[in-house]
């Protein structure tokens, strides 16, 4: 309901117009009353009132002064002003000073009622227009918050655009700092509840998602900027933290959370602590540290690494690169003959080593896969049970095991790449019968389609089964053919529309092509009655 002020120096004028609402009907609540400007200021001050009932000819503060003091401190409130025939001069200032309505006096309940109902639905309409402002405000808030975490996916997966764009993606996100600072990463997720030994499935952690999601987005806001939350859609359940702080912050801040979550949700809180990442282009490879942390810390390994010096235990940024490049040529057979290598030396080191050389190995394949929208078994995904990776309890079995996934992988890499190769031998085929009139050389339209020259060369003659210059020639001596049946031109003119340098060129390569000149070949089409047109048939 809107609150009304009625302010009248005459009680019984005030007592008149609350007789003459009807407040229930309209909506109102006739919420207070005073004697002049002065007080009504005052009411107005110490209460909240929607719209304002004034008589303009009144004592200590004429009715003029007070509706320029009322619209400069109160703009939002409505004003309807009384006034009588011989003081008309102030309906005129009223409507000046943006009042939403006049009456004159004696006041009629209907028309009264008229200009009530009129500004309630002014009212009405402003404040669905704040609620629609409001929610657009939100709205637009929202696709923010999510462009932004959008941007940070791309980033820990490697797929953001070039330096220079992501550098000003990120400041348009207030992450452009961020670039030049060290950044961490940070992994969580809800460990299962479990008492006495025996675990409550009423309380599973896939019922706490969007509760524990709420949490760590709320601690990251309270963070003043010092972290950013976000998901990562192939772990659903996790959430993930960069954090441009120290790493004292850092596992405050995840103590603190854990703490939370605990009073919270009853839940323990597996942590996964991921290395530092300097730029942009480190970010993947920090994130993906923190997941292995988290998914050693779940299989209960995390603490545990006796290292042998002839062992390697961590696969560095460079053999996961190599690894990757088998991956997308196809080649499983020389992925499973690559990590054979340090998946023994793993082995040889510690079981803690082994297994993070697995989950390392592991979390590429699945990013591949993602990537690819290539759906794993339940009994491949290993992050979802980490435990799985105690049962590779060798290099033999490791080594089948995600050659299995790399073999899927590498197959839909094949068949992307068919697809590419199709698309792009159905581009340029294209281009070249549209312009086949111009100076067509293999290396400018490799350049075109962001190929190298030779392998382009080889790539076009394994697809089309001619050679680039055999094609090109081909579709100028086929336009040839329908100029010379269809037409009057000139050989020099045939020879230009067709792409040739000149017309002796052209007639000797007709001849190599058809046995017969281009004039022979005229002679013979018209005397069998082809051409009837001086212009190229369409």
């Amino acid at each position: 309901m809107y609150r009304v002020l009625i302010v009248d120096d005459e009680p019984e004028i005030r007592q008149g117009l609350r007789l003459k609402i009807d407040a229930d009907k309209l909506g109102l609540e006739l919420a207070g009353e005073a004697s002049n400007g002065v007080e009504a200021l005052e009411r107005l001050e110490d209460e909240a009132y929607d719209i304002v009932i004034t008589d303009m000819n009144m004592p200590v503060m004429d009715g003029v002064s007070f509706l320029e003091a009322c619209r400069e401190r109160h703009p939002d409130v409505r004003l309807v002003v009384i006034t009588g025939y011989e003081d008309f001069q102030y309906a005129r200032a009223a409507l000046r000073h943006q009042a939403s309505d006049y009456l004159l006096k004696p006041v009629a309940a209907d028309e009264l009622a008229d200009v009530l109902a009129k500004v309630t639905a002014e009212l009405d309409g402003a404040k669905q227009e704040t609620a629609r402002e409001e929610r657009t405000r939100w709205e637009l808030s929202q696709y923010y918050k999510e462009m932004k975490e959008h941007f940070i996916v791309r980033l820990i997966k490697g797929e953001a655009d070039r330096e220079s764009a992501a550098l000003e993606r990120a400041r348009r996100f207030g992450l452009d700092a961020w670039a030049g600072t060290e950044v961490r990463f940070l992994t969580v997720g809800l460990r299962e509840r479990e008492r006495i030994g025996i675990r409550e499935p009423d309380r599973s952690p896939e019922q706490f998602r969007l509760p524990f999601e709420l949490i760590c987005r709320e601690r990251a806001l309270e963070s003043g900027g010092a972290c950013e939350a976000f998901r990562d859609a192939s772990y659903p359940g996790l959430v993930h933290f960069a954090i441009a702080e120290s790493e004292a912050w850092l596992r405050d801040f995840a103590e603190r959370l854990a703490e939370r979550t605990a009073a919270l949700l009853g839940f323990e809180l597996a942590v996964g602590f991921g290395g530092t990442a300097m730029g942009f282009g480190q970010w993947k490879e920090g994130y993906l540290s923190s997941l292995l942390a988290w998914n050693l810390s779940e299989s209960g390994l995390a603490g545990e690494d006796r290292r042998s010096p002839a062992g390697r235990t961590m696969l560095a940024g460079e053999d996961l690169k190599v690894f990757e490049r088998y991956l997308e040529r196809g080649e499983p057979e020389a992925f499973s003959r690559a990590i054979r290598q340090p998946l023994d030396e793993a082995f040889a080191a510690s079981q803690a080593g082994f297994v993070k050389v697995i989950f390392q190995l592991y979390l590429l394949l699945e990013s591949l896969a993602n990537e690819s929208r290539i759906a794993l078994d339940h009994a491949e995904q290993l992050w979802l049970r980490p435990e799985m990776a105690l049962a590779l309890d060798s290099a033999d079995k490791a080594c089948v095991f995600l050659t299995r996934i790399a073999e899927k992988v590498a197959r839909q890499h094949r068949h992307e790449a068919e697809e590419n190769d199709h698309a792009l031998i159905d581009a340029v085929l294209r281009f070249i019968d549209e312009n086949y009139m111009t100076d067509l050389n293999l290396t400018d339209l490799a350049e075109r389609f962001n190929y190298n020259p030779s392998y382009f060369s080889e790539m076009f003659k394994s697809k089309v089964g001619k050679t680039f210059i055999q094609y090109v020639t081909d579709a100028r001596m086929a336009q040839a053919i329908r100029l010379l049946e269809g037409t009057q031109l000139s050989l020099w003119d045939i020879a230009e529309l067709t792409g040739f340098s000149n017309a002796s060129y052209f007639s000797s390569k007709f001849k190599r092509t058809y046995g017969v000149t281009p004039s022979d070949y005229r002679q013979r089409a018209s005397a069998s009655g082809k051409i009837d047109s001086e212009l190229p048939k369409k």
